[in-house]
């Protein structure tokens, strides 16, 4: 898995390629963890790329929304498509994740 970050105004873009599951998942909290140390309060993770996820995957998403919420800072995961989407599904946790199906979506949705 290998992590993009880009910034568009005081956004947060994290571009995900490659699959997200136990042996690389880690990483992503990781990254996350140290941008809110650093005060960044708005995250867009991009999931256009990934094509494979397993439970490791869905609980580093679970547990940055979680931590994010608690922040009171914002999130949207964009482009979740294909295996990616039938595996959130099918843990009923689509509608937990604050989504959309485009980074300009997630850029009108998040705010400046």
């Amino acid at each position: 898995m290998e992590l993009k970050i880009r910034k568009c105004n005081s956004n947060y873009i994290i571009d995900v390629n490659g699959e997200m599951d136990l042996y690389n998942s880690y990483k992503l909290k990781e990254m996350v963890m140290k941008m809110l140390e650093k005060k960044v309060e708005n995250f867009i993770i991009n999931l256009d790329n990934v094509d494979y996820i397993d439970s490791s995957g869905i609980g580093a998403l679970i547990y940055i929304c979680s931590t994010i919420k608690k922040m009171n800072f914002k999130l949207i995961i964009t482009n979740i498509h294909g295996t990616v989407k039938k595996e959130i599904e099918l843990t009923k946790l689509m509608g937990y994740f604050p989504s959309t199906n485009s980074i300009e979506e997630a850029l009108l949705q998040i705010g400046n």
